[in-house]
């Protein structure tokens, strides 16, 4: 008679959840080289399409201008004395309008099949998002210099001087980095561009014109009063104002800068957990 050995067999393990387990013990240093190299790579989406930094462009020209000449006279009784109401109001318009676009290229990127390579690369979770946010900052940095430049071609002359204005215009592309995770967050959950597109219109009107960008929040209702107090757009138009305006850094660029950081770190997890989801 022959006897048969057999060896236990080792059981199979998928690649992804090795790449997964990889993925999981990235350290930090590797999690930003990771991230920088995802921001390279939308740094070159967007030279390849220019057509992604119209509205960065077009935007603050036409707004700076309609909303200062049609409404300047009839709420400050002239263009000139409206400009330092309006100009803080159009930098967090804009750059609110800026970020809205994160979720909806993501959203694209996802469709397209271009996540399912990254999932089975050996690089943290985080870095696809987070790469995509850090190279839109170019996009936040040409729209609020632009509106800078457009009221300032217009005659506004900001209070603060060069170091408030400095400080303005960073504040506004913080805060605009910081709300374009809402709409990452957006793009990993809604099914469509589309869908990213219309709920972030629904998000974007509300909390920049439900604002005190545009008016005083004195001449509005009391229930309108109350929702433009705790709306965080009002708080980064204030804080900009303080500082274009005044050159202050008063309790408003506290709160601003603290809405920030709520922003990301709430939706910044919320983000990486619904994309962990579509792995």
């Amino acid at each position: 008679m022959s006897t048969t050995i057999t060896t236990p067999r080792t059981p199979v393990q998928d690649p992804l959840d090795l790449v997964a387990r990889t993925r999981s013990h990235t350290s930090f240093q590797e999690t930003v080289s990771q991230t920088l190299t995802m921001a390279w790579r939308a740094t070159k989406k967007m030279r390849r399409n220019p057509e992604q930094f119209f509205d960065v462009i077009i935007q603050p020209l036409l707004f700076t201008a309609m909303f200062t000449y049609i409404f300047g006279g009839a709420i400050s009784g002239s263009v000139a004395n409206y400009m330092p109401l309006i100009i803080p109001g159009i930098l967090a318009q804009t750059a609110l309008t800026a970020c809205m676009a994160m979720g909806t290229q993501l959203r694209e990127d996802m469709d397209k099949g271009v996540f399912d390579r990254f999932k089975s690369l050996p690089i943290a979770r985080i870095a696809p998002l987070a790469g995509p946010a850090l190279a839109d900052v170019i996009r936040y940095v040409i729209a609020a210099t632009l509106t800078i430049l457009v009221g300032l071609a217009m005659g506004y002359r900001p209070g603060g001087g060069f170091l408030g204005t400095l400080g303005g215009w960073a504040l506004t592309i913080v805060a605009a980095w910081s709300l374009a995770w809402i709409f990452t967050w957006l793009g990993t959950i809604a099914r469509s561009a589309q869908a990213v597109q219309g709920i972030s219109m629904m998000i974007m009107f509300p909390l920049s014109f439900m604002s005190n960008a545009f008016v005083k929040e004195d001449t509005m209702p009391g229930w309108l009063q109350a929702f433009v107090k705790v709306n965080p757009v009002s708080h980064v138009v204030s804080a900009v104002r303080d500082l274009m305006n005044d050159g202050q850094v008063t309790g408003d660029v506290g709160w601003a800068l603290l809405g920030c950081v709520l922003v990301v770190a709430i939706f910044a997890p919320l983000s990486v957990r619904s994309y962990k989801r579509h792995l």
